[in-house]
């Protein structure tokens, strides 16, 4: 009987290990960040739902958590602009006081051979992936809470040599590096900063367009023979954005289940 008490109080103490905490996710509305959403909510934070585009899907996410007995408030930004970021913290800071934890999710990813990307491929790619990441950086510079966390989204394809994704990967790489020196600019803060790199991972953004047989073999480069979903990352997201986790910054950290 002891051990059945002591195991629903451990466990509550982990769901409940962000309690207090705000937390910004960008690109939240639908598939790895509004997994994250639901995640991080469950583990007792506030969430701020970002979205660029499709009110109804991050409307969607916020209900959701709410339903769950969580807190969660919908901001649209396109983190690409430097102005939408700025009012995306002043508008939370507004509502909730503080930003403790912020997530960098949103990204897009544009895949043709090198010698057929266009200007504007390249331009848009950059602009959400590098732009989008730098922008929240500096507002965070000054913004985010003392010892607080930021968590950005690489790519575990920065670890292979993929055709077509030559843009892609050049951009999550500059985020990586982003990651690495903004953790010293801000680690005096108590401010810790680290990337992600999913691999391959069950979304509606990564199934369209794929034929199954690219799917499957995608799936099969895991050491678990499936694709990753998005609570796989969510998991990781949770512990990072805890205090259990403040002495790792600096790092990028695969969740790809052995993909790379």
């Amino acid at each position: 009987m002891h051990l059945v008490v002591d195991h629903v109080v451990k466990l509550k103490t982990t769901i409940s290990k962000l309690t207090g905490k705000v937390i910004i996710v960008t690109g939240a509305s639908k598939g790895i960040g509004a997994g994250v959403a639901k995640r991080l909510a469950e583990a007792g934070a506030t969430v701020v739902v970002n979205f660029a585009h499709g009110a109804g899907d991050a409307d969607k996410t916020v209900a959701e958590i709410q339903a769950a007995g969580g807190t969660a408030l919908a901001v649209q930004a396109d983190v690409s602009k430097s102005a939408d970021v700025t009012q995306l913290f002043d508008q939370t800071i507004a509502e909730f006081g503080r930003v403790d934890v912020l997530v960098n999710n949103a990204g897009i990813m544009i895949t043709k051979p090198i010698k057929d990307t266009t200007d504007e491929d390249f331009e848009r790619q950059f602009g959400i992936n590098v732009r989008g990441t730098f922008n929240t950086l500096r507002e965070a510079a000054t913004k985010l809470s003392d010892n607080g966390t930021i968590i950005n989204f690489s790519s575990s394809v920065n670890r292979v040599m993929q055709p077509t994704y030559g843009t892609y990967v050049a951009s999550k790489s500059a985020v990586e590096q982003l990651t690495r020196v903004f953790a010293k600019e801000v680690g005096a803060r108590g401010i810790n900063v680290n990337s992600i790199s999913p691999g391959p991972t069950n979304t509606e953004l990564f199934i369209k367009g794929k034929p199954q047989e690219v799917i499957e073999r995608l799936a099969a480069q895991s050491a678990f023979n499936r694709l990753g979903e998005p609570d796989d990352i969510a998991k990781v997201i949770v512990f990072l954005a805890s205090d259990d986790a403040k002495w790792i910054s600096a790092q990028n950290i695969g969740i790809n289940g052995g993909f790379a």
